[in-house]
C-alpha cells in the first residue's frame, strides 16, 4: 500500500467521478480507471459503485476512504514536524480561502509570503466557510480564513478583524442621492429601506455576500428588484461597478476604481467576523503559522486603508 495509491482513493470519493479525479490527478482517465479495478481486485473488495452520475462508495469504500484519510493527515502531520526542524528551509503548507476573498487578498498574501519563505511551497484550496471547516477537520488544509461562526471547531481558532460589509454601485447611480455623510467615516452610509426602489445583483444563496443579502432585506422589511441571483459575488460586484445595479461586498475586497463607491449599511455598518482557522489536530506547523502571519498583516492593511490597489 502506497500513499499515492491512497490518493488516489481520496480523490475519486471526493470528486465522485472517475473523470474529475483523472483531471485533479493529471491523469488519463483510463489509466485511473485501470488502477481502481486494478485495486479493488488485490484489496478483494469493492470500493467504488458505478452510478448514472459518476460513482460513488460502498459500505466498505467508506469505511477503507475513512482510513485513508486519517493516514494521509497523520503522514502530513509527520512531515511538517521534520520540515520544522528544518526552520522553514522547505516544507509545503495548505491555505484553504474561499473564491472570492482569494480574488482580491491571494496575489498581496502569496507575494509577501514567497519573499520571506521562498523554499516553502503554498497549494491552495478553494471553498466556502462551511466547507473549508470539513477539510480542517479532515486535516486537509494547514490553515484557512474562514467566517464565524464555525460549528465544528473550537479550539483551533483565531478571531482576525471585522470585516464590514458594504453595498457597491457605480458612482453615478441614483443611490447615491440617498446617502448620508457621517464625520470622520471613511464611506458614506445608506438606509437599507432607502434602497428598495433600485435594482440589486445577488449571488447565490449558498454564498456569504448572497445569504446575507436576503437576511438584510427580510430584517428591512424590503423586497427589492433583485437579477442575476445564480452568479458569484465576485462578478455581482463587478456589475455593480458598471451601474447594472447595487451589491454586497467586503471591506477588505473594494478594489479601488475610479467608478466605483462603496457605502455603509445604516449610520453603524454591519460586519462579519473573520478567523483563522487550522487542523483539527494538537500541531500547527510553522510553515502554517507563518502563513496566519502574513494573511494578518494583509487583512489589516486593506481594512486600514479601505480598499484594495487595483493590480495593473
Amino acid at each position: 500500500m502506497h500513499l499515492k495509491e491512497l490518493n488516489y482513493i481520496v480523490m475519486l470519493a471526493d470528486e465522485q467521478s472517475i473523470s474529475r479525479a483523472a483531471d485533479r490527478l493529471y491523469m488519463a482517465q483510463s489509466s485511473l480507471s485501470q488502477f481502481l479495478q486494478q485495486y479493488e481486485a488485490e484489496l478483494g473488495v469493492k470500493l467504488f459503485v458505478r452510478t448514472s452520475k459518476g460513482i460513488r462508495p460502498t459500505a466498505a469504500g467508506n469505511v477503507f476512504i475513512e482510513n485513508a484519510r486519517s493516514i494521509l493527515m497523520h503522514y502530513r502531520l509527520v512531515q511538517n514536524e521534520l520540515w520544522d526542524m528544518g526552520k522553514l528551509e522547505g516544507g509545503n503548507v495548505i491555505l484553504g480561502i474561499s473564491t472570492f476573498r482569494a480574488q482580491y487578498m491571494l496575489p498581496q498574501i502569496l507575494t509577501i509570503f514567497r519573499e520571506r519563505y521562498p523554499k516553502v511551497r503554498v497549494d491552495i484550496v478553494e471553498e466556502n466557510s462551511k466547507e473549508l471547516e470539513n477539510q480542517l477537520v479532515a486535516g486537509s488544509v494547514d490553515v484557512a480564513i474562514v467566517a464565524l461562526p464555525l460549528t465544528r471547531l473550537e479550539h483551533q481558532v483565531e478571531f482576525l478583524k471585522r470585516d464590514e460589509i458594504l453595498l457597491v454601485a457605480n458612482r453615478n447611480h441614483p443611490v447615491m442621492e440617498k446617502a448620508h455623510r457621517k464625520e470622520g467615516a471613511l464611506y458614506d452610509w445608506v438606509d437599507l429601506k432607502d434602497t428598495e426602489p433600485f435594482e440589486y445583483i445577488l449571488s447565490d444563496y449558498d454564498t456569504i455576500l448572497g445569504g446575507f443579502g436576503r437576511q438584510q432585506f427580510k430584517k428591512a422589511g424590503i423586497q427589492p428588484i433583485t437579477h442575476y441571483t445564480n452568479i458569484t459575488a465576485a462578478l455581482a460586484a463587478v456589475m455593480a461597478r458598471k451601474g447594472l445595479g447595487l451589491a454586497f461586498t467586503y471591506r477588505s475586497c473594494a478594489e479601488s476604481y475610479g467608478d466605483a463607491v462603496y457605502l455603509s449599511i445604516g449610520e453603524k455598518g454591519v460586519y462579519l467576523e473573520l478567523a483563522l482557522a487550522y487542523p483539527h489536530s494538537t500541531y500547527q506547523s510553522k510553515a502554517a503559522k507563518a502563513m496566519g502571519a502574513v494573511i494578518q498583516e494583509v487583512l489589516d492593511e486593506n481594512l486600514q486603508n479601505g480598499s484594495v490597489a487595483v493590480q495593473n
